[in-house]
């Protein structure tokens, strides 16, 4: 049962009646009369219980997208229910309004639509959805909670998809099928065609040459087959916002990108997942199942408010990887971190693998650093100009190891890793 405001009026009117005439027979009375108004609104109200619900399937949606959640609402029983239907999202599902009105005459079927526009990933839940019927009086409603359990399924928005077409047109180039091919360190004999003026005179391949008698050049495409092992970083790290999302939302969306150009460009990709243990890995899936088990396998994923264990992360890197192979780790590059977990754990993984340390930097640092007309402003630039130094620095320790950095704002650091991809590539270095 519920009361309504109109109740709490009628109570008030009583205070009205004890004024002109005070006494315990008023007090008494009036209550009298506000409990049998009550008793008889929910004795006419429409039965809840003959309220029937049943929530129709969800769909998966992309962070930031909206979508509908429909129940179906039907009245089995002999009253009209009027009042209100709550489906209690939880708030991470981003309901417009979770309260709709409700009027069913007996026999009646109505859909009630709630949208949602999720602000975390993976799953958003509903248990239970409470109706609410008003009496024809509007004094009390009858009020009963339902279980009607379920969920949408919220992916990652892979936003730097819009990078792929350029990439792909020039991994086309690199692979020979437009017009340029490349000759490099590494890479795979493709073709022999006739020699044209400005080909680099080392591809003159000179047997050829002899045999058809006239000059001859070789063409090569970039290696294929090779492994490309996407390592996350899920420590307390991950965990800060550099604008309006955490650093490892973006790192998901720059490993998606790559991976999505690896695949295309003939490589095989995994996924591991890391902090002080693995949270998920992905093996072995290929061509267009790839990114679709990437965006399952990245979506439950929360940064953990741990310290990264990158001993345990190579043990198992090394334990996956039996051949040469292209290891990116997307990982701040926070300096202690990096200084007491990442560099004594670097030397071991760049011995026998293409090392590239891919990390999301914040440009507010850029903007402290830049602002300097009071003293408040002054004192965030120098730490702001303290913390660039001790990042470069980290930048310039893994360096001597010869791993590659990539170090760019959200937005940049997709197509920036993807370019770098394309340039070892290129190059013969995978």
């Amino acid at each position: 049962m519920a009361l309504t405001g109109r109740t709490a009026l009628l109570a008030l009117l009583g205070c009205v009646a004890l004024v002109w005439a005070p006494g315990w027979g008023t007090l008494l009375g009036w209550a009298a009369i506000t409990a049998a108004v009550v008793a008889l609104d929910l004795a006419l109200a429409g039965s809840v219980r003959a309220v029937r619900v049943e929530r129709a399937a969800l769909p998966v949606v992309r962070l930031g997208e909206s979508c509908e959640a429909r129940l179906e609402v039907s009245n089995q029983g002999r009253r009209r229910v009027r009042g209100v239907l709550r489906d209690a999202w939880q708030p991470s599902a981003g309901a417009d309004s979770d309260r709709h009105p409700l009027d069913l005459r007996p026999g009646a079927r109505a859909t009630v639509v709630t949208r949602l526009t999720p602000t975390r990933r993976w799953d958003r839940t509903v248990d239970s959805v409470t109706i609410r019927s008003l009496g024809p009086l509007g004094f009390a409603a009858r009020q009963a909670t339902r279980a009607c359990p379920g969920s949408v399924r919220v992916l990652l928005p892979f936003s730097s998809r819009r990078h792929l077409p350029a990439l792909l047109s020039r991994l086309r180039e690199l692979d020979g099928r437009t017009a340029i091919n490349v000759r490099g360190r590494g890479t795979e004999f493709d073709s022999l065609r006739d020699y044209v003026i400005g080909d680099d005179v080392r591809s003159i391949d000179w047997r050829a040459t002899a045999r058809r008698q006239q000059v001859v050049v070789r063409t090569w495409r970039p290696e294929r087959d090779r492994r490309v092992l996407l390592v996350l970083d899920t420590s307390r790290t991950s965990a800060g916002r550099v604008g309006s999302e955490p650093r490892l939302d973006a790192a998901m969306d720059a490993a998606l990108l790559l991976a999505a150009l690896a695949g295309r460009a003939g490589d095989r990709v995994d996924l591991l997942a890391a902090d002080r243990k693995v949270r998920t890995r992905v093996d072995g899936a290929t061509g267009a199942a790839l990114v679709p088990a990437l965006v399952q396998a990245m979506a439950p994923l929360e940064p953990e408010l741990v310290e990264a264990d990158w001993t345990t992360i190579v043990a198992a890197i090394q334990s996956r990887l039996t051949r040469r192979a292209l290891v990116v780790l997307l990982t701040p590059l926070e300096a202690a971190a990096v200084e007491e977990g990442l560099l004594p754990a670097v030397p071991r993984l760049a011995q026998r693998h293409q090392v590239i340390v891919a990390s999301v930097a914040d440009p507010a640092l850029a903007r402290m650093a830049a602002a300097r007309s009071d003293s408040a402003e002054i004192y965030g630039a120098a730490a702001a100009e303290r913390a660039a130094m001790e990042r470069a620095a980290s930048v310039a320790e893994l360096g001597r190891y010869g791993v590659e950095v990539v170090d760019a704002p959200p937005s940049a650091l997709p197509p920036a890793l993807a370019d770098r991809y394309l340039t070892l590539k290129a190059a013969g270095r995978l």
